[in-house]
């Protein structure tokens, strides 16, 4: 009876622990950004400061070189591209109206021959539908507007990112064995070698899959910019940046290369010797992403599913907007972690194998 009771007041002080969290995070979430993206760079950096470390060289030494490479890489890699990207940024803007023009003139004909060919009752229906759904979508874009300028405006302040987050980043990769170690001495002593276990399997999949990603994000990246750029495509290098940008979601950043991509290929071109090349382009790199970068870089053993992170980029945008973000694949990794942990004790349970030898005799 004790072991049950003692049992039963586990399971029920860690719901309580991870309500209070979550509703923590819940209620921190303005604030939030700057301290999830140094914890983010902390643990993409924290190997390389742990060999500095193991080598020899004072933690503190290790952490400040480590983040300040870091700082001056990214640095350089925008102070290199914002002046190719500002121009073709304002070159689109000015092209914008050539772009009206071409649909106006080539499709808006063929638009106009399909509904000569509908029943005046047809074109009426049309009508009303049209209508209905373009004050609903302008209604939501409007909201969605609303909100992403008041959170601009009031949450997000980009100054207090840039100073804060490498701060954060600089204190917990300096402290972070002490800070692991915290925890861990925070654990029961009983639930110590399952909380190692799943702490390991939790470790393995978000490197595994962070730090991978990244790397099929950032290759991603360079293919498109460099090959949509060779084949002529004007604002190639944004298209490209932005498919490598968003290429963490599974598929989202092929099929957003290829929608804006040939978009922009059937208005600027007029033979299909170019339009063709921009799609067999998008074709290479989906085939890289999927048999070459992405089985070689990210590799199976992370364990999560495609629909899983889809499921969890929205979900997690949906609730804390771009923190959620920005946290949905690592949340994501831990609770399918704990899910496979949970599943593989429920088989080994006698709730599991119950009866199993009565069926098998």
């Amino acid at each position: 009876m004790p072991r049950e009771v003692s049992s039963q007041f586990a399971v029920r002080f860690w719901l309580v622990m991870a309500a209070l969290l979550c509703l923590f995070i819940w209620l921190l979430r303005p604030i939030l950004l700057p301290f999830v993206a140094g914890m983010v760079i902390a643990y993409f950096l924290d190997p390389v400061v742990d060999r500095l470390s193991r080598a020899g060289w004072p933690r503190w030494l290790s952490t400040s070189l480590v983040l300040l490479s870091f700082v001056v890489a990214a640095l350089s890699l925008v102070l290199l591209l914002f002046p190719l990207i500002q121009s073709q940024i304002l070159t689109l803007i000015a092209s914008i109206p050539d772009g009206v023009g071409y649909v106006r003139e080539r499709l808006m004909p063929l638009v106009y021959e399909w509904v000569h060919k509908l029943s005046p009752h047809d074109v009426d229906r049309l009508r009303d539908a049209v209508s209905a759904y373009a004050g609903d979508v302008i209604g939501w874009a409007g909201g969605v507007l609303k909100g992403l300028v008041l959170r601009s405006v009031a949450l997000f302040d980009i100054l207090t990112l840039l100073v804060i987050t490498p701060i954060v980043a600089f204190y917990l990769l300096r402290d972070w064995p002490s800070v692991t170690k915290t925890i861990e001495d925070l654990v029961p002593r009983k639930q110590y070698p399952l909380f190692s276990r799943a702490f390991r399997e939790i470790n393995t999949t978000l490197s595994g899959f962070l730090r991978g990603q990244a790397l099929v994000c950032l290759s991603l990246g360079l293919f498109f910019s460099i090959s949509l750029t060779l084949v002529g495509l004007k604002y190639g290098v944004i298209v490209g940046i932005l498919s490598g940008a968003v290429a963490f979601i599974p598929y989202v950043g092929t099929i957003f290369c290829l929608v804006v991509s040939m978009t922009l290929a059937f208005i600027q071109f007029d033979t299909w010797g170019p339009i063709l090349a921009t799609f067999l382009v998008v074709l290479i790199g989906q085939t890289l992403e999927s048999y070459v970068l992405t089985p070689r870089l990210v590799g199976g053993r992370v364990g999560l599913h495609p629909v899983w992170v889809l499921f969890a980029v929205f979900a997690g945008g949906a609730l804390l907007g771009f923190v959620g973000i920005l946290i949905a694949v690592p949340v994501a990794a831990v609770l399918g972690v704990l899910i496979r942990l949970a599943v593989r004790h429920y088989r080994a349970s006698p709730l599991y194998r119950a009866g199993s030898k009565d069926k098998i005799s």
